[in-house]
């Protein structure tokens, strides 16, 4: 227990300290005009309460990442906890804070605008591809996720429950952000408190011994999978991911104020790192073993595996159905966001006014038609490229901050030196992978490291000759 709690301690330290060392390195403007007011249009820009938008921000980044990777993470052992810890606070909630913050300099832009203007027009065009690809990849797990939990909770076919899911993913994306999102989200909430809550308090006070293995980072998996790369790209969301850098914009239309920057987009990423510590716990504490909880994985994918501890913790009954429901909120209010952005992101590129509800329609019925045919795939390759996917374009997003540091004269290594790891991470786990390179894993992290090594060379030789400041939109 007490390994966990200091666990959680470190992350609420990280806000105070490194999110306020993060905060002063950006230096927010409590004067200047916000895009939720400048940009207003009653569909996207629409400005929002702080405690509304930061609700809005944890539901929109914790979707099954911080759940499902966590489970997954943790078949590897304690070492688990550190990188949710260490990732969140270092990498994670910096990717957050600064995808946000520049998104509102440029006037509410999504990121590959952002890429754009740090990067150019090249990385911009590859981050259009990249972030529509994998936004739907998003789309489609945050569908199957919860069909798969709400199937075995209420007994509707797991098809009938894509179908009803998809429908509320089609008018979340439709209409304006303060109608369906603003007003469900608050009750979306209070489920995800009571989830998160009772099924902590509930292991605590069970016969389960809370983290036995302490503090031993022993690799622990029953197949012997290596924790470099594959733990770092295994539980994603839980501590940095690239996702978040398309959800991040969203909130950036609806801030009244700078000053919250950190409020939002730091705290909620640390909120989403304490979700991702108590999986990692209840995988490790729940079941006898790694072995134990690897077969319970394979018998169910991890939503057996959340179904089980739900039950098994709380013994059946409304206390269950509240928790799994307190589960499947946070898959459903990041795959409607999700595709939200995703029609952004098309909207932005081909310079399409989103006012009008049949601009919309234009770009939402096409959008889900892709989903909907993607959703009938194989979860498990799904879930595999959505990993690499989506920490592939955390690294991106890290650079285009760390490039906007320099331009701005102000410290990037608190961006260059999370973006050089993340790039080791991912290169290396492309070239292993057997729907990559299939490469021997020795092999694949020299690579990756010599990969990471050649990138912050070139970004410190590029970014030292001087460079004009880039400046908001008009």
């Amino acid at each position: 227990m007490l390994l966990f709690l200091c666990s959680v301690g470190l992350l609420i330290l990280g806000y105070v300290v490194y999110g306020a060392f993060v905060e002063k390195i950006f230096g927010p403007d409590p004067g200047r005009p916000m895009p939720a007011v400048t940009m207003a249009d009653g569909v996207d820009y629409v400005e929002m309460s702080t405690p509304k938008l930061y609700l809005i921000q944890i539901l929109n980044i914790a979707g099954l990442g911080p759940i499902f990777g966590p489970i997954l993470g943790a078949l590897y052992g304690p070492s688990a906890l550190l990188w949710v810890v260490f990732g969140c606070i270092f990498a994670g909630a910096v990717h957050d804070y600064f995808v946000g913050m520049i998104s509102i300099r440029y006037n509410g832009e999504s990121i590959p605008n952002i890429v754009g203007r740090t990067m150019g027009n090249v990385p911009k065009q590859i981050m259009n591809y990249f972030s529509v690809l994998l936004l739907l990849l998003v789309g489609v797990v945050f569908v199957l996720g919860p069909a798969a939990l709400l199937a075995k909770l209420l007994g509707l076919p797991v098809m009938a429950w894509v179908a009803i899911i998809f429908a509320y993913y089609f008018l979340a994306t439709m209409l304006p952000i303060d109608k369906i999102i603003g007003n469900l989200y608050p009750v979306f909430g209070a489920l995800l408190l009571f989830m998160t809550v009772s099924l902590i308090v509930t292991l605590f006070a069970s016969n389960h011994p809370i983290l036995p293995q302490g503090l031993d980072l022993a690799n622990s998996h029953p197949k012997n999978l290596p924790i470099w790369p594959l733990m770092f790209i295994t539980i994603a969301c839980g501590a940095i991911s690239g996702f978040h850098a398309t959800q991040s914009p969203i909130v950036a239309r609806c801030l009244k104020n700078e000053s919250n920057g950190r409020m939002v987009f730091y705290g909620a990423m640390i909120g989403e790192g304490i979700i991702g510590l108590i999986w990692v716990t209840l995988g490790l504490s729940f079941y006898e073993n790694s072995a134990a909880l690897n077969a319970a994985i394979n018998a169910g994918t991890p939503s057996g595996v959340v179904y089980e501890v739900c039950n098994g913790l709380l013994g059946g009954g409304i206390g269950t159905i509240l928790a799994v429901l307190g589960v499947v909120v946070l898959p459903i209010t990041s795959g409607d966001t999700a595709f939200r952005s995703a029609r952004l992101i098309i909207a932005e590129y081909f310079k399409i006014p989103q006012g009008p509800i049949d601009k919309r329609l234009w770009i939402a019925v096409p959008l889900f038609a892709v989903g909907i045919v993607v959703s009938f795939g194989d979860f498990n390759v799904i879930w595999r490229y959505f990993g690499w996917a989506n920490q592939t374009l955390a690294a991106m997003a890290l650079w285009s901050a760390a490039v906007y540091l320099v331009r701005e004269d102000k410290l990037h290594w608190i961006c260059t030196v999370p973006a050089t790891f993340m790039t080791a991470v991912t290169v290396a786990y492309i070239c292993a992978e057997k729907m990559g390179f299939g490469l021997d894993y020795t092999l694949s992290n020299v690579i990756g490291i010599a990969a990471a090594a050649a990138a912050l060379g070139a970004f410190l030789y590029l970014t030292h000759k001087p460079v004009a400041t880039a400046h908001p939109a008009e």
